[in-house]
C-alpha cells in the first residue's frame, strides 16, 4: 500500500492559515503531523488559535490528536500549544512521553519571549493508525530549542534517547516534526541508525527565508521525516510554499509486509 505524509510547523497555529489549508488540499496526504498547533475552546478568537477545528472544517481528516506541550499566555487568553495529527485513518491508539519537563498549567509560558523557548516542556506524540495496508505507528514532535543547531547537547541527546527507546521493536514506523536541531547534528545522526532520513542531505534549509530576517536560517535543515525500514521511500520533498516560517516536508512511502 502507498501512503502520502506531510509534516510542517505551521507557525503559532497557523498565522497563514488559508495558505496552508489549501496546500494540504493540494497535497491530499493521508496523514499529516503539525508542530505549534493551538487549541483554544474560545469561538470568538480567530481560526489561527484554533488550528485543529479550523482544518477539519475545510479538510477530510476526520480522526485527529492533539498532544499539548505548554499554555501560552496570550494578551487575549491562555491557549495550548502543542503538537497534533491528522488522519484520514482511524487512530486506535495514542500515548504521549515527555524528554524535556512537563505540561505546567499553572505557569503559562509568554510565547513570544525567546528567552522562555529554551526551557519550554517538549514531548513526544505517539499514535497508531489503522490503515488500509496495516497498522502504522506515527511519532510526532518539536524538539527541544537551541539557537546552535549542530550542538549535541544533554537535551538533545534525552530527546534522541526517548525517540529510540519509544519507537524499540515498532513496525512501520513514521518519526517527524521539527526537531529544532540541524539534520547534521550528532545527536539527529543517531536516529539514522534504525531509520532513514528521507530526504537526507537533499535540501539546504527547510525554513521559509520570505518570513525570516537572520540569515542562518538559510542554511538549516530542521524538519525531518524518518522512516523504518518496513517502508520504500517512493518520493520526499520539500515544497518552497509561503505558508509558515518552515517549509514542510512530503513523503510518498509504500508499506513493506511484515512477516513474523
Amino acid at each position: 500500500m502507498t501512503l502520502k505524509f506531510v509534516t510542517l510547523n505551521v507557525w503559532i497555529g497557523g498565522v497563514l492559515l488559508e495558505n496552508i489549508i489549501e496546500f494540504l488540499r493540494q497535497e491530499d496526504a493521508d496523514v499529516v503531523v503539525l508542530q505549534e498547533v493551538l487549541e483554544s475552546t474560545d469561538p470568538t478568537l480567530p481560526h489561527q488559535y484554533r488550528t485543529i477545528e479550523s482544518l477539519q472544517k475545510h479538510l477530510d481528516y476526520p480522526y485527529t490528536d492533539f498532544a499539548p506541550i505548554v499554555l501560552d499566555n496570550f494578551p487575549w487568553g491562555k491557549i495550548l500549544n502543542g503538537n497534533a495529527v491528522l488522519s484520514r485513518w482511524p487512530i486506535t491508539e495514542r500515548d504521549v512521553r515527555y524528554f524535556c519537563g512537563e505540561l505546567d498549567m499553572e505557569h503559562p509560558r509568554m510565547p513570544f519571549d525567546p528567552a522562555s523557548w529554551a526551557v519550554t516542556a517538549r514531548n513526544l506524540q505517539h499514535v497508531a493508525i489503522h490503515s488500509p495496508g496495516g497498522d502504522l505507528n506515527v511519532y510526532n514532535f518539536q524538539g527541544v530549542w537551541d539557537l546552535d543547531g549542530d550542538n549535541a547537547s544533554p537535551e538533545r541527546q534525552n530527546m534522541v534517547e526517548a525517540i529510540l527507546d519509544a519507537t524499540s521493536g515498532k513496525q512501520h514506523v513514521i518519526v517527524a516534526g521539527d526537531t529544532n536541531a540541524k539534520h547534521t547534528n550528532p545527536a539527529m545522526r543517531r536516529l539514522e541508525t534504525p531509520f532513514t532520513n528521507v530526504l537526507g542531505d537533499s535540501i539546504t534549509t527547510s525554513f521559509n527565508m520570505r518570513r525570516k530576517e537572520n540569515p542562518g536560517y538559510a542554511t538549516a535543515v530542521v524538519d525531518m521525516i524518518y522512516v523504518s525500514n518496513d517502508f520504500h521511500i517512493l518520493e520526499g520533498r520539500c515544497p518552497d510554499v509561503d505558508i509558515s516560517d518552515h517549509l514542510p516536508l512530503v513523503a510518498t512511502l509504500e508499506m513493506i509486509e511484515n512477516k513474523e
